[in-house]
């Protein structure tokens, strides 16, 4: 999993968005996978003070969902919150325990926005690009950009619009229930990347692997 777009994480806020918009380009918006017999959850938790980030990976088989490897791994929060910029938080201690685990997943699944961000470079972009892997974002809340409204039956979904521009798309992953917001991360069309959350998703509003990760993430002590 090594990348040539590998840059600092320390940096200011205008030097952030400089590399943001750069590596964009960089940026695979099209199916670009063989088959997926492995998936990886991605998520990460802070502590309250919010000077440290815990990250969790969890390798599940595909599509039988058992767990096949798990890893948590914690560093220090090195970057400030600022909206649009959350990446810089995340992204290092994601890849720092992604690249920990002993195989390498054939998709990867990210607890928040991919294209679906203002500079249509969030959370699973970044990561995706870095790590050279089939990436989907998957968002509890939206971020920007419209929708139609959308019906009550799981696998309903609406194309998410900014100015114009189709950025994700509101998919209903439970009968009746909320819907969550997913976004191309890397090397997966947004076509594939609703197809594909809705066959991660089992009896809860997000797709295992990233419920899965979020709940190692969230527990003290491992």
């Amino acid at each position: 999993m090594r990348s040539l777009h590998q840059h600092a994480w320390q940096v200011s806020i205008s030097q952030a968005i400089a590399i943001q918009e750069k590596l964009r380009y960089a940026l695979i918006c099209e199916d670009d996978f063989a088959s997926i017999n492995t998936v990886a959850g991605l998520d990460v938790s802070f502590d309250r003070q919010h000077s440290l980030a815990r990250a969790a990976v969890v390798l599940l088989r595909f599509p039988t969902f058992e767990r096949l490897e798990s890893v948590v791994e914690t560093q220090t929060v090195c970057f400030p919150y600022i909206p649009g910029l959350l990446s810089f938080r995340e992204a290092p201690v994601l890849l720092a325990a992604l690249s920990r685990l002993k195989s390498i997943p054939d998709l990867l699944f990210c607890d928040g926005q991919g294209f679906a961000h203002p500079r249509r470079f969030g959370l699973a972009c970044h990561v995706g690009v870095l790590s050279g892997l089939p990436t989907i974002g998957v968002a509890k809340s939206r971020l920007l950009g419209e929708y139609h409204s959308l019906s009550e039956a799981r696998g309903a979904y609406a194309y998410l619009l900014d100015k114009g521009e189709v950025i994700g798309a509101a998919l209903r992953t439970r009968e009746g229930g909320k819907p969550v917001f997913v976004s191309i991360g890397h090397r997966v069309s947004l076509s594939s990347a609703i197809e594909l959350t809705l066959q991660c998703t089992l009896a809860y509003r997000l797709p295992d692997p990233i419920r899965q990760a979020h709940l190692l993430a969230s527990r003290p002590g491992d």
